[in-house]
């Protein structure tokens, strides 16, 4: 295949990762293409609209590294667009709400005042092993600091002290550090309460995974000022003024070879069905990384990467997206923070609960609020707020009640929205459905179909220990 196209490079996929990239390039003068299958770009950041002009994002929530000097500002800087995308902070006092059975908890961004806080649950008694845990988590945090290129138990012994603390967790669960430090029940659901970030519980989470997400939010956790939808939107346009282009209901169908080398492409028109062949110099996927190489072919890999695609796929979730009137989220206990949601302390058992035995009889989930976060209101229509839900969903399960009867799956749906709007009534918003003005939900088959994620999963692999730091 000769590459008449005159293309640098072709970027299947347009997440978040992509995007960047493509701008990167063609700011620096290569001539880039981006073909995305969906009809919106930004991969699980892509925004849809629903009801009265009303704009959800697909998964974002809040992001961090965002502040001066940090990658996303560093990056931004880099193509100029620092003070066109801009970021607003969280709550520093608690960018995370843990709501639990008996405990009402904000996670502050300052290591002392948490430690303070978790104390403050619990008997003098506990109080050293409270402290022994928030310890160890600074120095697993600035271990992996210190290996940023291969995270082996090699270079964490070669890096100190913290490296060598780090180096003894890289086969631990959460769990597993909550039981050397024999934290108390309610410590260990305050500090795990965040579980519907990871969709997993404590038992199976890398604790390297937990640490790194939750100091990541404690350094700064940030909203777009004018939401995801711009931060994706500006991209695209930087791509497109620079050259390139970002090409939607393009599916990628399969990748040409040519002398042991990916040549380009084979696409597929999704609104007309026509078939095109596309060439590049360099081909970039920003799909997931195991449809890749089943797509290319996986004798054209050294053993060594096909190990690392040889994961179990991260569960899913199940999405409430929702506009509501007549409400003043502020007053009722809502603000510049997620809240998270817990129906019992032993998280453990409430994952198993709902992702295992499918019973959402007393779910846990997450609260957020976008209007909240920023004073930009171009998601929504005047005089409404947006409040959304998410908690955790077996794809599997879904998958087979659809293909048995829609009926019994739409259902389901809605026996699920019901049970957690029955919390959201008792806990935090009396006649919350009184205010409902529009509502949609989705489930991992939504995530399958609209985000091209297979099994509807949000993460690619699973954030166990093996796949954070055993596949080498």
């Amino acid at each position: 295949m000769n590459n008449s196209t005159g293309l640098d490079y072709l970027v299947v996929g347009s997440g978040l990762s992509a995007l960047v990239f493509a701008a990167l390039a063609t700011r620096h003068g290569a001539k880039v293409k981006v073909l995305e299958a969906h009809e919106h770009p930004g991969g699980y950041g892509h925004t849809f609209s629903m009801g009265k002009s009303a704009k959800f994002n697909a998964q974002f929530h809040y992001v961090w590294n965002c502040g001066e000097g940090e990658t996303v500002h560093q990056v931004l800087s880099e193509l100029g667009l620092n003070e066109e995308i801009t970021f607003e902070q969280l709550d520093p006092d608690g960018f995370d709400r843990m709501c639990l059975p008996g405990y009402d908890v904000k996670i502050p961004g300052s290591t002392t005042e948490l430690a303070h806080r978790l104390t403050g649950l619990c008997p003098a008694d506990q109080h050293k092993k409270i402290h022994g845990f928030v310890n160890r988590v600074g120095q697993v945090a600035r271990g992996m600091e210190l290996v940023t290129s291969k995270l082996t138990v090699q270079n964490l012994v070669n890096n100190g002290f913290s490296g060598l603390i780090t180096a003894t967790h890289i086969n631990s669960t959460l769990q597993d550090v909550f039981d050397q430090f024999d934290l108390p029940q309610q410590v260990q659901a305050v500090l795990a309460s965040q579980w519907p970030d990871f969709l997993l519980p404590p038992e199976k989470l890398s604790f390297f995974a937990w640490v790194l997400l939750f100091t990541g939010y404690q350094r700064g956790a940030y909203y777009p000022t004018k939401h995801f939808e711009h931060v994706i939107d500006t991209l695209v346009e930087t791509i497109r003024s620079g050259g390139g282009s970002v090409d939607l209901n393009q599916e990628v169908t399969s990748f040409t070879i040519k002398s042991g080398r990916v040549a380009g492409v084979c696409v597929r028109d999704v609104t007309t069905g026509a078939e095109y062949d596309l060439a590049a110099t360099r081909t970039i996927s920003n799909i997931d990384p195991k449809t890749t190489v089943d797509m290319i072919g996986a004798q054209h890999f050294p053993h060594s990467l096909k190990t690392k695609v040889d994961y179990e796929y991260s569960p899913s979730n199940f999405m409430i997206y929702c506009t509501v009137t007549g409400l003043d989220l502020e007053a009722l206990g809502f603000g510049k923070w997620n809240t998270f949601h817990a129906g019992e302390l032993d998280l453990n058992q409430a994952f198993r609960r709902m992702y295992e035995e499918h019973d959402y009889s007393n779910p846990s989930f997450a609260i957020t609020t976008p209007g909240l976060m920023t004073d930009d209101c171009s998601d929504r229509p005047a005089g409404q707020q947006i409040i959304e839900f998410l908690t955790v969903a077996d794809y599997d399960y879904f998958e087979a009640l659809k293909s048995k009867s829609r009926k019994d799956y739409l259902q389901e749906k809605r026996e699920i929205v019901e049970r957690i709007f029955d919390v959201v009534e008792r806990d935090y918003i009396s006649n919350f459905r009184e205010h409902v003005a529009f509502k949609i939900s989705g489930t991992p088959t939504t995530n399958e179909r609209f985000c091209w994620a297979p099994k509807g999963n949000s993460y690619g692999a699973n954030m166990t220990p093996g796949n954070i730091s055993g596949r080498r």
